[in-house]
C-alpha cells in the first residue's frame, strides 16, 4: 500500500500552512491530481526565490531539498528555468509561498513526512 498523499491533498496542504504561519501561498501550476510532483518555490517577502523539490535519501523518504537558488542579478534566468520544468513535466505542480521563515517552513513540511 502507498503511503502518500495524494498531491491535490498535500498541495492545499502547504497552501493552508503557509496561512497560518502568516504567509502566502499559491498554485502557480497543477499538475496531476494524485501522483504529481509537487515543487516549491521559496520566497521571502517577495524576493530571493529558491526551488526545493523532494529528493530521495538513503532511508527511504524523500526530503524537500533546495534544487535552485534564484540570481538576484538575472531573475529571468530562475523564470525560464521554472518554464522548461513546467514543460518537462507536466503532471508537477508548482507551489509559490511567501513567508517570513522559508527554510523553517521547509523544516517542518520535512519534519510531517
Amino acid at each position: 500500500m502507498n503511503d502518500r498523499l495524494p498531491a491535490h491533498l498535500e498541495a492545499s496542504a502547504i497552501l493552508r500552512l503557509a496561512e497560518s504561519q502568516g504567509g502566502y501561498a499559491t498554485v502557480l501550476a497543477k499538475g496531476e491530481r494524485d501522483a504529481g510532483t509537487i515543487l516549491l518555490v521559496m520566497l521571502c517577502r517577495g524576493e530571493a526565490g529558491v526551488l526545493y523539490e523532494r529528493m530521495p535519501q538513503l532511508d527511504g523518504s524523500r526530503l524537500f531539498i533546495a534544487a535552485k537558488r534564484e540570481n538576484p542579478d538575472n531573475t529571468q534566468e530562475f523564470s525560464e528555468y521554472l518554464a522548461r520544468r513546467r514543460i518537462q513535466d507536466q503532471d508537477m505542480w508548482l507551489i509559490e509561498v511567501d513567508i517570513a521563515d522559508p527554510e523553517r517552513f521547509v523544516a517542518q513540511l520535512n519534519d510531517s513526512r
